[in-house]
């Protein structure tokens, strides 16, 4: 099988073109996407913000390949999804994209360590290696001493920060966060937002985080506001350097 082509240097890592996504719903058709246009480059940290229904989760959703948009292109590191098989995309989403959910999902009978390999471990990757990179993540993440800890013996905000270092176990190009910091308070949600900068800056990973909160989205560098299935307002802002 041929190797995934890489992005160009120019080229976005997520390209969009007239997405559109409609569900049936009590018999008739519910538009959820509008037709969405938008290019996200490598190493970008982008928020997407909206109300309630604005279909912000339903865009991640069809970026992630969890979800099959009604029309539309998505090309992801320079290959469309269009048309794919579901082996495909599933082949496609392992090997490039990690999740991060509102609800961390993590396995309650399993360490933090454990739980930071098991992408690794449900691909049959050898144990000793993915262990050493689990460990270097939970360090990354500020867990190092809690490794042999299981989710119950952790806090919201520490068990996020395993679903984080989970996420990036198999070196994913693109993380996707659906409501990171929901049920966390505001400080472990600036703890959190800190260290999705922090992935960014050490792995070049580019990061799209849907959030309701406002001041979380206004604090990245650049913030899609969506609307009735569309993008309203796609902002970059420059932001002061984080020492």
């Amino acid at each position: 099988m041929s190797a995934s082509k890489e992005p160009s240097t120019n080229e976005p890592v997520v390209s969009i073109r007239g997405l559109h996504k409609t569900f049936l719903h009590m018999g008739r058709e519910l538009a959820v996407l509008n037709g969405i246009d938008l290019d996200i480059g490598a190493g970008e940290v982008v928020s997407v913000v909206g109300k309630s229904g604005a279909g912000k989760s339903t865009l991640l959703h069809c970026i992630g390949t969890l979800d099959l948009p009604t029309s539309g292109s998505i090309k992801m590191v320079g290959q469309e999804l269009a048309g794919l098989s579901s082996s495909k995309l599933a082949d496609i989403r392992n090997r490039t994209i990690g999740f991060v959910f509102q609800f961390h999902h993590l396995l309650p009978e399993f360490t933090a360590l454990e739980n930071v390999m098991m992408p690794g471990l449900i691909q049959g990757r050898p144990r000793k290696e993915l262990a050493e990179r689990a460990r270097t993540l939970l360090e990354e993440v500020g867990l190092s001493s809690r490794e042999t800890h299981r989710p119950g013996e952790l806090s919201g905000g520490e068990q996020q920060r395993v679903a984080l270092a989970r996420a990036l176990v198999l070196e994913p190009k693109i993380i996707l966060a659906d409501e990171p910091t929901g049920n966390l308070d505001t400080a472990t949600s600036e703890a959190i937002h800190e260290l999705f900068f922090d992935t960014s800056r050490r792995h070049g990973t580019t990061v799209i985080v849907v959030t309701h909160n406002v001041a979380f989205a206004e604090s990245m560098p650049r913030m899609v506001t969506m609307q009735d299935g569309r993008i309203l307002r796609d902002e970059v802002r420059a932001l002061a350097e984080s020492t």
